[in-house]
């Protein structure tokens, strides 16, 4: 298969579904990992042009761990808009590219605006993506393909409905997180939580409802030509 992480920031593969992203490449499938802004607000002191270069940098070392292609859509943070249609053009040629058989994406009740646009505009542009005639320049159409919304951070308003067990890749998925050190400053200065403490904690909650050391959380979009008779997570 090939499985596309449309992720809003740069960090946020790492936090809501790296695990399950490195067992499908341990499978043998192919991974694109994707985040649709490109971080420039994430400090408190470096400026969003340089910081903007850090963290695509970032991105570009932690997704080399684990063999994923990583790429950027390069919107400014806090600028995500679903009915943008400058924007809808570039994750559309995104999709296009990538060809997936299924979508990793943010949860619509995520916390913060980037999130919750970003998940709109996939549900929206995944479907166009798939109409031969709309904006053909953009690559050859796609398939309609499942999408699975990504646990929201520390789990609020988010009820799994599918687990992925992660034990196995716990360890790179946090070696991975790592790699995103002027991210873990930001949401230390700026919300004082410590995100590598955090995103353990929270595996190991969500491996406990489901019977495993730690597990990774999803939500399925069930909608029409979205569903499969088999299992599409690993």
């Amino acid at each position: 298969m090939r499985v596309l992480a449309l992720m809003t920031h740069p960090d946020d593969m790492e936090l809501c579904c790296s695990g399950t992203l490195i067992k499908y490449k341990k499978l043998g499938h192919d991974v694109i990992a994707c985040h649709a802004a490109n971080g420039d607000m994430g400090h408190m002191v470096i400026m969003p042009p340089e910081l903007r270069e850090i963290r695509i940098n970032e991105a570009k070392k932690a997704g080399a761990m684990a063999g994923f292609e990583v790429l950027t859509a390069d919107f400014g943070d806090l600028t995500l808009n679903a009915a943008d249609l400058s924007q809808q053009k570039e994750i559309i040629r995104i999709i296009r590219y990538a060809n997936p058989d299924v979508i990793l994406t943010q949860d619509p009740s995520d916390y913060m605006v980037d999130h919750t646009e970003l998940s709109k505009m996939v549900f929206n542009v995944s479907f166009a993506a798939s109409c031969p005639h709309f904006m053909p320049e953009l690559g050859p159409a796609s398939k309609v393909t499942p999408i699975f919304y990504c646990d929201n951070y520390n789990g609020l308003n988010f009820i799994p409905t599918e687990y992925v067990d992660i034990t196995e890749e716990m360890e790179l998925k946090e070696q991975m997180l790592r790699c995103h050190e002027s991210q873990i400053k930001w949401l230390y200065d700026h919300d004082g939580v410590d995100a590598v403490a955090d995103q353990r904690t929270h595996a190991r909650f969500r491996g406990i409802q489901c019977g495993v050391q730690y597990a990774e959380g999803f939500r399925q979009l069930i909608a029409d030509q979205r569903m499969r008779p088999y299992r599409v997570l690993p």
